[in-house]
């Protein structure tokens, strides 16, 4: 454990790391509600704004394959630092965008270097914890961080009340400072020198290499990826669902985020609670079970009605229980590298951002016609990660374990 200790641990570190890992889903939500001012501003179509998500996300996927393994060469507090400054300097950019291809280059920009925070902040908790003290942590983060995508698009709203869209990017860009100055000021480097790797691009893509063959990693990634995808269909199609599907305004998103995110901080709730008491095994396979009944329960649903609140039971059921098991998943992947944490937590997130990115630029445009379609998208995508689970379980040679507890979740190769 590292030795922080008091109310700076408890209190002061969680909610910075919590902010930082907010970037992600923040940038994603916050211009929802301009959408429509955007595309009637630019001249452009439905599928041309998706960009605007999808661009942000490929971005962010490609460039967090390397914010981890610099992290290990330099330190955690330069990268994120630098990562997030970049961030807002180009969400600032952003409201001053002359046309829509600028607008997605600004985006891309976003996207390339949020990660400095999103990927290095949960190497970060690591570095401080380890067993159930770390996946307490990280489950209080995750609380924390599930407020994002519920109060973004609410942000945006209410800036769209009080002045033009651009000011929606202002608001991001003195957000990123924000952040910027809250490292600076309470965040102690937590990957001291002796421990830290050569910065040469041979030694990083090797570290990224021997991660990516590691078969118990490779299943880990991909069924967290899929299960937390199940539900980001909502995420990344929430302009699609709520202004083309269900005809509401731009200051009613929060019907469909308030429900989805409340499940992922009472999911995250409980992971915490059953820290140290709930082996990582059941307490990953229940929660993924329960997304699997939020799914069935979605399109059993959708195949009924089509109307508000109906339709957000099932996506705020499916991400309770994605969020009950993702804490300990996370934790796994990393224990897998101890010496290579970054590289571990950058590839974790290339593949859940890669994912995401595919949904939102190739899977929503073709299943976007119904909400019934939507929702068997997602049942689609949880039972393909229920399924890499049980793959895993049949190959691992012994239980899922950690070093200090037997029924804790670390995988065999």
């Amino acid at each position: 454990m590292h030795p922080i200790s008091g109310r700076r641990a408890n209190l002061l570190i969680p909610a910075l790391l919590a902010g930082l890992s907010m970037l992600g889903p923040f940038s994603i939500d916050t211009p929802f509600p301009a959408f429509a001012h955007m595309r009637e501003d630019f001249g452009a179509t439905s599928a041309q704004m998706q960009w605007i998500v999808s661009g942000y996300l490929f971005a962010f996927g490609a460039m967090s394959l390397f914010h981890g393994p610099i992290s290990d060469a330099l330190g955690r507090k330069p990268v994120i630092m630098a990562g997030v400054g970049a961030y807002a300097v180009a969400s600032l950019a952003a409201a001053f965008a002359p046309n829509l291809g600028f607008l997605i280059g600004c985006r891309v920009v976003q996207g390339a270097c949020a990660g400095g925070g999103v990927v290095v902040s949960r190497t970060v908790i690591r570095d401080l914890f380890e067993g159930a003290a770390a996946q307490r942590l990280m489950s209080r983060v995750a609380m924390i961080f599930g407020l994002a995508p519920a109060i973004a698009p609410i942000i945006g709203g209410l800036l769209l009340k009080v002045g033009p869209w651009p000011g929606i990017f202002v608001f991001m860009a003195l957000f990123g400072l924000l952040l910027v100055v809250a490292v600076a000021v309470l965040l102690p480097e937590t990957h001291p020198v002796q421990k830290r790797t050569p910065l040469r691009l041979g030694v990083v893509l090797r570290s990224l290499g021997q991660v990516a063959r590691h078969g118990a990693y490779q299943r880990i990634a991909a069924m967290t990826a899929l299960a937390g995808a199940s539900w980001f269909v909502y995420v990344g199609g929430a302009a699609i669902l709520m202004s083309d599907l269900l005809g509401r305004k731009e200051t009613e998103y929060w019907m469909l985020f308030v429900p989805m995110i409340s499940g992922v901080i009472l999911g995250s709730w409980v992971s915490g609670r059953a820290a140290g008491h709930i082996g990582g095994r059941a307490l990953v396979a229940g929660g993924f079970l329960i997304t699997l009944a939020g799914a069935i329960t979605n399109v059993a649903i959708t195949s009924a009605t089509d109307r508000l609140p109906y339709v957000v039971i099932g996506p705020a059921l499916m991400s309770f229980g994605a969020s009950v098991g993702f804490p300990t998943t996370q934790l796994a992947m990393l224990d897998l590298f101890p010496a290579n944490r970054g590289s571990a937590a950058a590839l974790a997130t290339f593949v859940l951002l890669t994912l995401n990115s595919l949904i939102a630029a190739v899977l929503l445009p073709v299943v976007s016609g119904s909400v019934r379609e939507l929702a068997l998208a997602s049942l689609v995508l949880i039972s393909a990660s229920i399924l890499v689970g049980a793959l895993h379980l049949a190959l691992s040679r012994r239980p899922w374990r950690t070093s200090t507890n037997p029924d804790d979740l670390a995988p065999a190769t």
